[in-house]
């Protein structure tokens, strides 16, 4: 409540005037004919009965008419609790949560039903809109009085795998509210899931004409046990020395002894007990199975009999295939180069590619298309014939690695890249003297999770004119160390430097088995995408070279997620949904993209009362200093204005005084 005029309650001491008159006015008295008081001592006059207050109704009437008076003159307001719009009624935002955790239960059926209530509780100027939120937010309806049509919008929503974030709802809150004049009335219809909320609670801070009330749909907070995650190899080419490793956890459970199962194609190929600690993790390992060659669907289960059954499984995919040929062209005087990269390329976790050696002569007569990728090194110059099925393979997407050793300074360029060959770079060893590296492109995949090269030393190297080719290492005096040309639809990647522990100490450096092992997925074409996805995720569907031809995606049951005219041009596709995403793209590759909602959904904590209030609060107008609350920028303050109310009392006051006033002056004139 407050005053449009506070100034005038000072009148308020007019209630003073009425006391004067009751109490503190001179008593008079009637004279009346006495006999003499000659005979009777002098005393001092006493008389108590005078100073009481006379005629208390009266008197209660003339103070109340001056109070109202006062209230009156005072303009007496008070704010009213709702957003108006322009048109008269309020503004306002049925938000339902359409994200994985309101699986659980009725959950979301609750959700739907009050929103659907509380359509038919608007009234006739009210204007409201719907959305859903999960991932994305999207917005079903515009500001509309259509009962109707909101009813549908509602009906319309379904569940989602996504994850919620209170974050992006307040975001887009904010944007909503901003180009209307009188804001916005937000009622939210959530499980008000504790995991949604963001790191920081300014995120959550409201503009002064949003109104956010909650209706919360989750009782309580709920136990559950869930597969929280599953690391398993994208491809396997020796199973012996694949394993599968799988995470559950119990989320405010005690502790209990379940059951994890490995399944393959839908058909169970192991199982192993576990004991959950309370409120706790455990992990449990499997060797990878016998799997048929081509893609694979895995998935882990547990036996756990909770609430929430939904998220007691978890999706992976795997593909069974032999490793794959790789050449490598070397002096055959010179086999320690060999060794180093295949032993590199062997330890890895994966050796996805058996390496066979081949002198340049050799090669010459070899089917290069059979090859995943070619390394040549140290190359003195090839025959024509070689040279000319290298650079066919190569304009055809085949991948060349070429290390430059003395051998290649006898040619003016390098093989197939064309890429000028200016000097040679010679430090000593003995005398301390060496480069360094001082350059890294991260994010080129060679070198992607292998890019610890400060402490490498550099002795013999040959400075290579880069021209337009992307540069992805550069030694300290500015020398390009490793670059990437682009040849036709092929790549040529060249090394300035060579793989035999002479020129360098890269081979015998922790960052050498990583940086082969990537830079040969990387030229063979090796997809290093991970085995499972999160719902929502997006997944590219057409790399550099694969900008042409249709890409066909299937859902997970068996629908066709693009449309002919996206499937022409779609370069990516959003994966909402649970379950296994068949990817065919135009090279006649396929990939199956396992996807899993996010296990931060599995934890049914809600948010804390207290929490919740101050979210609510976030939107209240700040005070002014009179305590009044400060008027929204762009927008009037809606009050209800009652001192007209005020006014009216006072005037029949008025009234009952003056009738009563009449009736006590008549019994005191009778009286005189």
């Amino acid at each position: 409540m407050g005053f449009l005029a506070p100034w005038f309650l000072a009148g308020l001491t007019a209630v003073g005037l009425p006391i004067y008159i009751h109490l503190l006015k001179r008593h008079k008295t009637i004279p009346l004919p006495f006999s003499s008081l000659m005979f009777f001592e002098r005393r001092t006059q006493s008389s108590v009965k005078h100073r009481r207050l006379q005629y208390l109704l009266l008197f209660a009437l003339r103070t109340l008419f001056i109070v109202l008076l006062m209230l009156a003159f005072a303009r007496p307001f008070i704010h009213s609790s709702s957003i108006v719009s322009a048109q008269g009624g309020r503004s306002v935002v049925l938000a339902v949560d359409s994200s994985f955790s309101m699986r659980q239960g009725d959950r979301f059926s609750r959700a739907k039903a009050e929103a659907t209530a509380f359509v038919d509780q608007l009234h006739g100027g009210d204007r409201a809109e719907v959305l859903d939120f999960a991932t994305q937010t999207h917005l079903l309806t515009e500001f509309t009085n259509d009962h109707g049509a909101l009813r549908n919008a509602i009906a319309s929503i379904e569940p989602s795998d996504g994850s919620s974030s209170y974050a992006d709802l307040t975001r887009e809150l904010r944007a909503i509210a901003q180009p209307l004049h009188n804001g916005i009335e937000v009622h939210l219809f959530s499980d008000m899931q504790k995991s949604s909320m963001p790191a920081s609670f300014s995120d959550l801070q409201l503009t002064p004409n949003i109104k956010l009330i909650a209706h919360p749909v989750a009782d309580k907070t709920i136990p559950n046990y869930t597969v929280e995650g599953v690391i398993a190899p994208r491809h396997i080419y020796d199973p012996k020395r694949v394993r599968i490793q799988a995470t559950v956890a119990g989320l405010g459970t005690p502790a209990a002894h379940t059951v994890v199962s490995l399944l393959l194609n839908n058909k169970p190929v192991a199982s192993k007990p576990v004991d959950i600690p309370a409120n706790g993790r455990a992990s449990v390992e499997f060797l990878a199975p016998d799997a048929p060659y081509g893609l694979n669907r895995g998935e882990v289960r547990i036996q756990a009999a909770d609430a929430f059954p939904a998220d007691d499984h978890f999706y992976f995919s795997t593909e069974r295939a032999d490793p794959r040929p790789a050449l490598f062209v070397q002096d055959p005087r010179d086999t320690r180069a060999f060794l180093y990269f295949r032993t590199a390329l062997e330890s890895s976790n994966e050796p996805a590619f058996t390496l066979v050696s081949a002198s340049p002569e050799q090669a010459a007569n070899l089917t290069l298309s059979k090859y995943a990728f070619i390394v040549l090194s140290d190359p003195a110059p090839p025959t024509k014939a070689f040279e000319s099925n290298l650079r066919d393979f190569v304009r055809g997407g085949g991948s060349v690695f070429i290390a430059l050793g003395r051998q290649s300074t006898n040619r003016a360029t390098v093989p197939v890249a064309d890429l000028p060959i200016s000097t040679e770079h010679y430090q000593t060893p003995d005398a301390g003297r060496f480069n360094s590296v001082t350059y890294l492109d991260a994010s080129h995949p060679a070198i992607r999770r292998a890019n610890q090269w400060e402490g490498i030393k550099f002795f013999h190297t040959v400075c290579v004119q880069p021209g337009g080719s992307r540069v992805i290492a550069k030694l300290a005096d500015g020398t390009p160390l490793l670059t990437e040309t682009k040849v036709g639809e092929g790549r040529v990647l060249v090394f300035a430097s060579t793989f035999d522990n002479v020129s360098n100490d890269l081979p015998i450096s922790p960052s050498f088995v990583p940086f082969v092992e990537q830079t040969s997925h990387y030229l063979g074409n090796i997809d290093d995408r991970p085995a499972t996805y999160t719902a929502g995720s997006y997944l590219d569907l057409r790399s550099s070279r694969q900008q042409s031809g249709s890409v066909e995606v299937s859902g997970p049951k068996g629908e066709r997620v693009l449309t002919l005219s996206e499937a022409a041009k779609a370069q990516g596709v959003t994966l909402a949904n649970e379950g296994f995403y068949d990817v065919r793209r135009p090279s006649g590759t396929r990939e199956l993209a396992a996807v899993n909602p996010d296990r931060k959904e599995s934890n049914l904590e809600t948010i804390p009362t207290e929490t919740l209030q101050l979210w609510e609060n976030t939107g209240e107008p700040a005070s002014r200093p009179g305590g009044s609350p400060q008027p929204v920028a762009g927008s009037e303050p809606r009050t209800v204005d009652f001192w007209w109310y005020v006014m009216i009392a006072a005037l029949f006051l008025a009234i009952a005084e003056s009738l009563l006033g009449n009736r006590h002056l008549g019994v005191e004139k009778e009286a005189a």
